[in-house]
């Protein structure tokens, strides 16, 4: 994959539940068992929220390769709030858990907490999302996608399906763009408009763009309002599989047929996605793996030894279009 986000730094936790805030959910329930007589890794891991399917599956995938590694997990929900991020971390700190890891709900405001990970001489790692830090030293490695790449993949993919389906003239784009700030909203919003403008400045163009946070309510609400505005949209690019789902409501309510009428490319390849797409509701979805769980642990491990790692261990993922959706469907566990 080419070169991802501006990633940089973030980090895994270790930690005990108390002293979260308290706005944050808690997970006390710890994983883990010691053998051998030896030291059980304690990984203390702040997730950005539950807000979609993918996250819900990212959440699993960790939470069950913590158990089957023997770790000590202690997990914080942030509710997809910064300050509730920063928090549990300062907590996993003053625990002083062996390694300490999140996927950042927003790309800065981290160097602070950041330094007092470092200066407590815990390794932060970064899941699935970057950070912006004024020193890299501040995080080990990121674990993850190139968001970057998914919206090229995405603006590729979308060339293809505007060929299949024969549009003609003006290919007039509403963008469900992800929470604002975060890093796969950004960088897919970036990689798209890259192909964009370099092999179709004359016949796409974005029409409108709006915030639908991840979610199936916001896509819902914000494709309802985009349709309103701007009622000859044929092609709905989203940031990801649940604002798509969401949006496909609010098409149908509007009379139109999602998949013909506008043409839907998303981003991550949840099984609903999956499924809209054998009904013919998407036309194409770019993955995004959630399952970084046993990724993450290796990484964890390895850190907490003392070895070297890549800098970005990146995921790999797949290109889905319409016709591949029944016979991959079996295949989705998430």
């Amino acid at each position: 994959m080419l070169s991802r986000r501006n990633f940089l730094t973030a980090a895994v936790g270790v930690a005990a539940a108390g002293g979260l805030a308290a706005c944050a959910k808690k997970d006390d329930s710890s994983s883990g068992s010691s053998s051998g007589g030896s030291k059980t890794i304690t990984l203390g891991f702040s997730q950005v929220g539950a807000e979609s399917g993918w996250r819900s599956a990212n959440t699993t995938s960790v939470k069950d390769a913590a158990k089957e590694a023997g770790y000590t997990l202690k997990f914080s929900d942030a509710q997809q709030k910064q300050e509730n991020q920063i928090s549990a971390i300062r907590s996993y700190i003053a625990q002083k858990v062996d390694v300490i890891a999140f996927s950042p709900v927003v790309v800065t405001g981290w160097d602070a907490v950041l330094k007092e990970a470092k200066a407590a001489k815990i390794p932060v790692v970064l899941t699935d999302r970057s950070v912006e830090t004024s020193d890299d030293s501040l995080y080990v490695t990121l674990v993850g996608s190139d968001f970057t790449d998914e919206g090229r993949r995405a603006a590729k993919m979308l060339a293809t399906v505007v060929e299949k389906a024969g549009l003609k003239g003006t290919v007039k784009i509403a963008q469900l763009e992800g929470t604002t700030g975060a890093a796969p909203a950004i960088e897919r919003a970036k990689g798209f408009k890259e192909v964009m403008d370099a092999d179709h400045a004359d016949d796409w163009k974005i029409v409108v763009s709006q915030t639908g946070d991840f979610t199936r309510a916001g896509g819902k609400q914000v494709m309802a309002a985009f349709l309103q505005s701007n009622p000859d949209i044929n092609v709905l690019f989203a940031h990801n599989d649940d604002m798509a789902i969401g949006a496909i409501q609010s098409i149908e309510a509007a009379g139109k047929k999602p998949g013909k009428d506008i043409l839907i490319v998303s981003i991550d390849g949840v099984k609903d996605g999956f499924v809209a797409m054998s009904e013919g509701k998407i036309n194409g979805i770019v993955e995004c793996n959630p399952l970084l769980g046993p990724q993450l642990m290796d990484v964890v491990k390895k850190v907490h030894e003392g070895e070297t790692v890549e800098r970005w261990i990146k995921t790999k993922e797949g290109d889905y279009l319409q016709d591949q959706a029944k016979a991959e469907l079996p295949n989705r566990k998430y």
